[in-house]
């Protein structure tokens, strides 16, 4: 069972959950954060001002080694954000009250799920962005007219597996976490979860980069024609 699953309260047909309000506050945080830190740019940057471009430039070297110059440029706003977003995320499970007083939101298939979604349009776009309607069609055909009726079929759904996989991958391992911690914390109440919280730290960085890593890869593999 996801952790804060429960539904909370409705708005017509759809049901609110924990996780969908956790992520509605981080989004309103992340927002509140964004529009301070660049609401009035100077050459001498305030704190808030030089923590975003430190964090712009950490994000372009992440992804300088998978994404082209020019889509380097184009695409790291929606990357960054797409990052930024997880991080939040992952990182609000290591706050008191987590799996209690709210439930952290990557921890619940309909929300990597939600984010897998925006992954497979962003992709799709990105590539008839690069390429047109017609060109990207063709791409997924293959080469060759011959090739077609096999090539077409293995390629839609490759398109469909790949953010599949993404929110799979992301929800397994952070619901994976959340539960390991949650029985340590009733096993061994001292030192033992308080390390597996700062192995948290690390962890949920590093599913943050895996999932945007292979977006960047998925974006730059539907664009490649752009740039050749």
């Amino acid at each position: 069972m996801e952790h804060g699953s429960s539904v909370l309260f409705s708005i017509g047909p759809l049901e609110v959950t924990g996780p969908v309000v956790t992520m509605w506050v981080i989004i309103a945080v992340l927002g509140i954060v964004s529009w301070l830190a660049t609401r009035r740019l100077k050459e001498v940057p305030g704190p808030l001002q030089n923590l975003a471009e430190m964090a712009v430039e950490k994000l372009r070297d992440m992804y300088s080694d998978t994404l082209s110059r020019k889509n380097l440029d184009r695409y790291l706003p929606v990357l960054g954000t797409f990052f930024i977003f997880i991080l939040a995320c992952n990182y609000s499970g290591l706050l008191p009250g987590a799996g209690k007083a709210f439930a952290v939101p990557t921890a619940s298939l309909s929300v990597t799920a939600g984010l897998a979604i925006c992954a497979f349009f962003y992709n799709q776009f990105a590539g008839i962005r690069a390429k047109g309607v017609w060109g990207y069609f063709k791409a997924l055909c293959g080469p060759s007219v011959i090739l077609v009726v096999l090539m077409l079929p293995l390629n839609l759904i490759e398109q469909v597996v790949r953010p599949f996989s993404l929110a799979m991958r992301l929800y397994g391992n952070i619901f994976g976490e959340e539960t390991v911690v949650e029985n340590l914390g009733h096993m061994l109440p001292l030192l033992l979860p308080l390390l597996m919280q700062v192995l948290s730290l690390l962890f949920g960085v590093l599913q943050a980069m895996v999932f945007t890593k292979l977006l960047a890869f998925y974006v730059e593999e539907a664009t490649e024609e752009e740039h050749e």
